[in-house]
């Protein structure tokens, strides 16, 4: 594992510690009123379903992703990102806790470093044996706080206090303060507040931070955090998000803050074979796609080993939790594979097989191709605001498969994807040379000036120009874990000539979205890995704050109890014609992806606009 120095030496950071940001010595705790019997009952069912948490999550494998971003005060823009760092792992939790780093293909193979067990107040002296008292940034540090407190979360160690019963979406809760009894001493005790959902009296939210030691000699430095939960299946409750902000972490005109969100999924995945460190592929439910030739000649063999090639490192990702599997009428199909034929038709291009689309889980800003597949990271997804913005993306890629420029076909061979999880980012190769990536953006103007994009790609050149404007900080975002980074090493974009047609960037042009936050569009299910459009109202900037491109953002969700009807695959398809529901329309001046039309008359259908993403994740 890599960890990554904080260049500001007035700065001390618990890394292993849950969470760390500047703060006073604590005040003396509120006196407590005394709770009912049915209070008290619930805390105790509370209690025991937390223990029961962490005996279900020990027997999952969960990727977790943390992006943090260093912020500064800003006069116009409240705050602004400064610095990133980016950090994917894959956590064992079955034996001692364990984390697993998926190593980007420019550092070596990180060893495994441990995480906790037993108790929180063994954090400090694993802190120092990995010499990591000050200055540094820990993934396990921030996978801390799916927990309370994993050792000690009952009535023996904590005081609860009645607030108030509320709803978080449809669920009612019940929420309680929670602060460590005062005889209660050591590291690590949580401090804050948590919503108990009232018919399984599972946590289903906390809020707070961690205590300190008692002396005043010890670290007063403590990220805060907003940590959530859903309903993943009937009556099992995970963690999904965490979101760590700390608007100043320093005294002083030059104070530094931090937001972060880290987030967790595929808890359902295969779990990996941890007494050996290869993990076999399966490929499920194969084809024959026999056509009605008897014979394949040489192009035709050529094109179907870089397919098998293709889909050998497709399936090895979705394994891997990198990339999403297919839904049934899910985003990639609605609304991706509409574009991609919004753009194929008018430029008159004849592909042999069929094209496709699929998602990266990743929040870094990256694309690439894999044989005839486009993969496009969540993270690209959600900031690009507008229909043809994602248009220009996909050109690129479209013109990657047209002028052949495919990944190395030795992944036709299926044992060379034989390897452990966390080397997936060095032993598969899909990022394109310097020079195929050149003749690819220029191929890609000339796709998007012949389609029913033409007239909209100003609004598409913003997104670069807002991209190359960010990008001076945020190396991490856009720095990619599997494919090409839309940004050159000088700085500049590929799709230069886009950015060119773009006017210049202006903050107080409330119509103006050259990109939008992180998380603004697509969610994903933490069980089953799946993406799906954010189901949210969507809100237009009232100030240049409001717009945030790329930031990242708070994390709020709406909580639904797990329906197992819904749940159940549909028995039969929607009769032909028939139409399918589409989000409400945007306001005048704004575009964003949307669920495709029905064609009309054999000419493919636009895809619908969608008002601007709204400043918050609501979910």
């Amino acid at each position: 594992m890599t960890f990554r120095k904080i260049p500001h030496t007035f700065l001390i950071l618990l890394t292993l510690g849950a969470s760390c940001a500047y703060a006073k010595k604590i005040p003396k705790y509120e006196q407590s009123r005394a709770l009912t019997p049915e209070q008290s009952a619930l805390v105790e069912k509370a209690i025991t379903r937390e223990k029961t948490l962490i005996k279900e999550i020990q027997t999952r494998t969960p990727l977790v992703e943390t992006y943090i971003q260093d912020t500064r005060p800003d006069v116009k823009l409240y705050s602004v990102p400064v610095d990133d760092q980016y950090m994917l792992s894959r956590v064992d939790f079955g034996k001692g806790f364990f984390d697993k780093s998926y190593e980007p293909r420019t550092r070596a193979t990180a060893g495994k470093k441990g995480f906790f067990k037993g108790s929180f107040a063994s954090i400090l002296n694993l802190t120092k044996l990995l010499g990591l008292e000050k200055f540094t940034y820990s993934p396990t540090g921030f996978m801390q706080m799916m927990f309370l407190d994993p050792s000690g979360f009952d009535s023996q160690h904590y005081v609860f206090s009645y607030v108030r019963r509320e709803f978080l979406g449809s669920v009612r809760t019940v929420v309680f303060d929670v602060h460590p009894k005062p005889e209660v001493h050591g590291m690590g005790r949580f401090y804050g507040r948590i919503w108990i959902e009232d018919q399984g009296g599972n946590v289903v939210r906390f809020n707070g931070t961690y205590t300190g030691a008692g002396n005043e000699d010890s670290s007063k430095y403590y990220f805060h955090f907003d940590s959530w939960r859903i309903n993943v299946q009937p009556d099992i409750w995970l963690p999904v998000a965490v979101y760590v902000e700390e608007t100043q972490r320093t005294e002083g005109e030059k104070s530094v803050g931090l937001k972060a969100q880290t987030h967790f999924w595929g808890y359902s995945l295969k779990l990996p074979t941890r007494d050996s460190e290869n993990v076999s592929v399966k490929v499920d439910d194969a084809v024959d796609k026999t056509e009605d030739s008897q014979d394949v000649g040489p192009l035709q063999a050529s094109r179907m080993w870089i397919t098998q090639a293709e889909n050998n490192v497709i399936d090895r990702l979705v394994e891997a939790g990198l990339v999403a599997p297919l839904a049934q009428s899910g985003y990639e199909t609605k609304v991706l594979d509409q574009i991609v034929i919004n753009l194929v038709v008018p430029n008159n291009l004849a592909f042999t097989d069929q094209l496709h689309t699929r998602i990266i889980l990743s929040d870094t800003v990256e694309a690439t191709t894999v044989g005839n597949t486009i993969l496009i990271s969540k993270g690209l997804i959600d900031t690009l605001p507008s229909e043809e913005a994602i248009a220009s993306v996909i050109a690129m890629e479209l013109a990657h498969i047209a002028m052949g420029h495919h990944i190395d076909t030795r992944y036709a061979f299926n044992d060379r994807l034989l390897f452990p999880d966390e080397s997936t980012f060095q032993r598969i190769d899909m990022y394109h040379s310097d020079i195929d990536n050149g003749t690819a953006a220029k191929k890609a103007m000339e796709y998007l000036q012949a389609s029913m994009y033409k007239d909209r790609l100003a609004n598409a050149g913003l997104y670069y120009a807002q991209l190359v404007d960010r990008a001076k900080v945020l190396k991490a975002l856009n720095t990619p874990k599997l494919g090409d980074s839309l940004i050159k090493a000088d700085g500049t974009a590929w799709m230069a000539d886009l950015q060119h047609m773009a006017p210049p960037l202006n903050w107080d042009d409330l119509t103006q979205r050259a990109a939008l936050p992180l998380g603004s569009w697509l969610k994903t299910d933490p069980w089953d890995d799946k993406v799906q459009m954010l189901d949210a109202k969507q809100y237009a900037p009232m100030n240049a704050r409001d717009k945030m491109p790329f930031e990242v953002t708070p994390i709020f969700y709406k909580l639904q109890h797990y329906d197992v009807s819904a749940a159940q695959p549909q028995q039969a398809a929607p009769p032909a014609g028939a139409d399918t529901a589409a989000p409400p329309a945007a306001p005048a001046g704004t575009a964003s992806p949307a669920a495709p039309a029905q064609p009309d008359n054999g000419t493919p259908p636009a895809i619908a606009d969608q008002p601007a993403a709204a400043a918050q994740n609501q979910r």
